[in-house]
């Protein structure tokens, strides 16, 4: 027998709390994808597909697809809106440019046709004021979560990078990327990805592990092709099941013909939109109201 998804108040509940984690999986993994700029005959072309799975499902509970052309990357985020939890169906809540260029990104809701700008020199204001408050924390993993260093918590072996700290283990599964410039632009995707959903939706685990593990990544001329990430509860097992994250993610140096009409699309979207500041977005946010928050 099929069950349904989740009840109406659980539903919203689920998906709050995904769209919390999938930032920190999906951008460096998580909120995911990969990158590639222009960059002489590389084309600065790239396409990632990822899927976020929660403990062990079949079905991801959030796809996304990011695409690279010109220098640019536009993120598409889906969550699943109906059906049933083996077969759900996939809605696309939110849609963000990231543009390097000009130092800005631009998240757009479809549903509510509006759309918010951030700065980089926002996002690098919030990374100093979340580390201080993080070393501050009584709680083991959101202080060691504040960095900087986490060497000793480091391990690597051909193609996988592992970092183990207070109740977390990050485990990221990597292959060559398809130029030399894609492994940089990717991290730096990351980054802001990681960043911007610090920003809009905060609370949990601080990015700064995935950050440390991006750079790592980079430095091995890698793309992440698989991340898992375990939080076990702050009581132990008295406090709940561990949570299990696993995004999976495939590359392909091109974009198909249905990418660029998608492109095409999110650029009318991002024309016809309405500019409304930060905090109104964030208040009425597909991906916060409705999924009441995921890590992207």
């Amino acid at each position: 027998m099929v069950r349904p998804l989740l009840s109406a108040r659980s539903f919203v509940v689920r998906r709050r709390r995904l769209a919390a984690h999938a930032c920190a999986l999906l951008a460096g993994i998580l909120i995911g994808g990969g990158a590639a700029r222009a960059d002489g005959d590389a084309g600065g072309v790239m396409r990632v597909e990822t899927r976020l799975f929660a403990h062990g499902a079949d079905a991801p509970a959030v796809r996304s697809l990011t695409l690279f052309r010109d220098g640019i990357a536009w993120d598409f985020l889906e969550l699943p809106a109906a059906g049933t939890a083996a077969d759900p169906q996939m809605e696309l809540v939110e849609i963000v440019l990231h543009d390097p260029a000009r130092e800005r990104l631009v998240v757009i809701d479809p549903r509510r046709n509006v759309k918010t700008q951030v700065d980089g020199s926002r996002l690098e204001r919030l990374a100093a004021s979340l580390a201080k408050w993080a070393r501050g924390s009584d709680d083991r993993l959101i202080r060691w979560a504040g960095g900087p260093d986490f060497a000793s918590g480091l391990t690597e072996k051909a193609g996988v990078v592992e970092l183990t700290g207070p109740r977390v283990r990050y485990v990221v599964t990597h292959a060559a990327a398809p130029v030399p410039a894609a492994a940089t632009a990717y991290r730096e995707f990351a980054d802001s990805a990681l960043l911007l959903r610090a920003l809009i939706h905060p609370g949990g685990v601080p990015p700064f592990p995935r950050l440390a593990l991006n750079r790592r990544i980079e430095e091995a001329g890698g793309i992440p092709t698989e991340v898992t990430l375990e939080i076990e509860p702050r009581l132990g097992p008295l406090g709940g099941r561990t949570e299990r994250l696993k995004s999976v993610h495939k590359v392909l140096p091109r974009l198909l013909s249905s990418d660029v009409e998608r492109i095409e699309t999110a650029e009318s979207h991002a024309a016809a939109a309405e500019s409304i500041d930060l905090a109104a977005f964030a208040a009425g946010d597909a991906v916060d109201s409705r999924a009441a928050a995921v890590t992207r």
